[in-house]
């Protein structure tokens, strides 16, 4: 039972996902494109954590870490490029 709803989360997180990478891709200004890009990170950052969590694998954990830290890193340095025209 328990199997079946994580599942179910997986695929709720993975068409999330998709919509995030529909409004980057269609976003009305790059602001929302960023976060809606970031967006997408976060969620295949929590689908790696609760892949860990099924397959009983502590180092995805780890993974999942690394990629939200990452997407942070970008996400921080995009808007400052957007915001100021250089990265400095």
């Amino acid at each position: 039972m328990i199997a079946l709803i994580m599942q179910g989360i997986l695929v709720f997180l993975a068409l999330l996902a998709f919509v995030g990478l529909y409004v980057a891709y269609k976003g009305p200004k790059a602001a929302h494109r960023v976060i809606a890009i970031n967006v997408i990170f976060t969620k295949v950052a929590i689908i790696i954590a609760l892949l860990a969590i099924v397959n009983g694998q502590g180092a995805f954990v780890d993974v999942a870490l690394v990629y939200a830290m990452m997407g942070f890193v970008a996400t921080v340095s995009v808007s400052k490029y957007l915001e100021k025209g250089r990265l400095d």
